[in-house]
């Protein structure tokens, strides 16, 4: 069995440094799909250039946590959604805390107006994904959450993010941090699976992120080859990484102390070498449509 690569930016829209990251590797073929943040004030440009480029495969990142601290976002819908605020008006901050308060009606409401409100600035999206897994459940357990994902994915006839195997690594991985207990994810996933198939929603069949507990947090040459090293484990099917990649900018530095990190992504994935070892470990580089042809969806 082959071996098939999505490399996905997500975070498209949130600021402008991030904008010109993922423009510049979707045009350099860094990157093969990304994702756009409808809450966030740069979605609308993020959408001019996937309306422009309709040959990349640009979706929804829908998103329902703000996590920075100086640099905010609340929801797009108008219906009620007190449930889905802060104290601030925000989104919570952290994915526990929307999980504890949301309701699943204002989830769906939020959910489907971040969608349409893309669909009518001209993004033909090509698949959802969500923003720090706060619509997977898996911080305190709540996997209607997750099921209500899928569901809306099968009614806009979309891919989703969303891993049909789970392997031990992926519960250590900080990026994806998976509070609830192994055997409960493990438990679901068979009929998880089921559902999203009766739906006809294509999935990777693994969603493996890098991660920043370790060594490749202390340079850019650490980052480098840890990552490489990453790809070379990668098992046999269809892979989905995801990275954050933007350009260095007072803007990027004044909204996260760890800015530099999506700097180095951006570097990492916009390297000529990088697509190289890539194409010598016999990797296909694919995007969240050709996954839909694939799955025969």
């Amino acid at each position: 069995m082959e071996r098939y690569l999505i490399i996905n930016a997500d975070d498209f829209g949130m600021c402008r440094s991030s904008n010109f990251g993922v423009m510049d590797l979707l045009k350099s073929g860094g990157i093969t799909s990304s994702t756009i943040m409808a809450p966030c004030p740069w979605a609308p440009e993020a959408v001019k250039f996937a309306k422009e480029n309709p040959q990349f495969a640009i979706g929804v990142h829908l998103t329902t946590t703000s996590e920075w601290s100086n640099y905010r976002w609340g929801p797009v819908g108008t219906s009620p959604n007190a449930s889905l605020r802060d104290e601030q008006g925000y989104f919570y901050h952290e994915c526990d805390d929307f999980e504890k308060h949301a309701d699943l009606a204002e989830v769906e409401t939020e959910i489907k107006a971040q969608i349409e409100k893309l669909k009518a600035l001209g993004l033909n999206p090509s698949h959802l994904d969500n923003h720090m897994g706060s619509l997977y459940g898996v911080a305190t357990g709540r996997f209607e959450l997750l099921q209500l994902m899928i569901k809306i994915a099968g009614e806009y006839r979309l891919p989703l993010r969303m891993p049909m195997n789970f392997t031990a690594e992926q519960f250590s991985n900080e990026m994806l941090d998976v509070q609830v207990a192994p055997e409960v994810v493990q438990g679901l996933i068979d009929q998880i699976v089921g559902y999203a198939k009766s739906l006809g929603v294509a999935m990777p069949d693994y969603l493996m992120p890098g991660d920043w507990a370790g060594p490749q947090k202390d340079s850019y040459e650490n980052f480098k080859e840890y990552i490489y090293e990453m790809y070379r484990s990668f098992p046999e099917g269809v892979i989905e990484t995801y990275i954050h990649p933007a350009l260095d900018s007072e803007e990027l530095r004044g909204t996260s102390g760890v800015s530099h990190r999506r700097v180095w992504e951006h570097k990492l994935f916009s390297d000529p070498q990088t697509k190289q070892h890539i194409d010598s470990l016999g990797i296909k580089l694919i995007n969240y449509r050709d996954l839909a042809k694939m799955r025969g969806c």
